[in-house]
């Protein structure tokens, strides 16, 4: 039909400039790959240069165009600093995604890094939203934010992460609000929930296997056992989502909380 844009269009995000926190391992380097493969110029946040650098590097068969940050994302100074230091540069797009899950039991996990998660996982999220609006508004310019939550938002899902669940549940409170306050500005904002994804942050958990190697199989092995789908996710699957969500497939699309989860919550 005449009147319909082409689904190669809808998807194309040339002339786009998005930022992607915790880009270079996990999910966030999955959607960044698939973000330039799409032709969106990129600005990737992480603390290390040196992987920045490195996956600056792996991207570019792409012919976009990528800066780097290193950002230490538990600073809002240093978060400021970012912003400052992007001059006249106003981004289309905003993927939250860093964040951190030391797994440590209610009464086990000290204050300091109970402070630590929330400040990575929620804190950080609100300072990029604030700033990436309040640029947007400033230059009377449309945008879209897409947070990446997790399950352990809705339902806890093992055992040690009540700090990154409550991380991410303010994440899912904050992102509705900015949906609902801003849709009349042409921002919209969405969250989705990755669940039983396979990244280098999961395998990390080896600490917590020499403690309980019986009790991280069985965890594993139950989380499997309720996917319908019958496999661990890849960062891919979540990367693929997000295309959707940040293109003008989702146009239409706002406040929204979306599982990426091998269908857990519908088991």
């Amino acid at each position: 039909m005449k009147d319909l844009t082409s689904i190669n269009e809808i998807l194309n995000l040339k002339n786009k400039l998005t930022i992607i926190t915790g880009a270079t391992a996990g999910i966030g380097k999955g959607i960044a790959v698939r973000l330039a493969e799409a032709g969106s110029d990129l600005i990737l946040i992480s603390r290390s240069q040196e992987d920045l650098d490195k996956t600056r590097e792996e991207l570019s068969e792409y012919s976009v165009n990528i800066q780097t940050f290193s950002v230490d994302l538990a600073n809002k100074d240093n978060i400021d600093e970012f912003w400052n230091n992007l001059g006249e540069q106003v981004p289309d797009i905003l993927i939250n995604n860093a964040g951190i899950f030391p797994i440590a039991k209610f009464l086990d996990m000290n204050y300091e890094e109970f402070q630590r998660v929330i400040d990575v996982n929620l804190n950080a999220v609100y300072s990029m939203c604030f700033n990436f609006v309040r640029r947007l508004k400033d230059n009377k310019k449309g945008g879209n934010i897409l947070n990446i939550g997790s399950l352990e938002a809705v339902v806890p899902v093992r055992e040690g992460l009540t700090h990154y669940g409550i991380s991410k549940a303010g994440v899912v409170a904050l992102t509705r609000e900015i949906a609902r306050e801003f849709g009349s500005d042409n921002i919209r904002a969405n969250v989705i929930l990755p669940g039983g994804v396979m990244t280098r942050g999961a395998m990390q958990g080896s600490t917590e296997f020499l403690k309980d190697p019986f009790g991280m199989i069985k965890d594993t092995y139950n989380f499997k056992q309720r996917l319908p789908l019958g496999r661990i996710g890849q960062p891919d699957d979540i990367a693929k989502m997000v295309l959707v969500m940040v293109s003008e497939l989702s146009s239409y699309i706002t406040g929204a909380v979306i599982p990426v989860d091998g269908g857990f919550l519908s088991s």
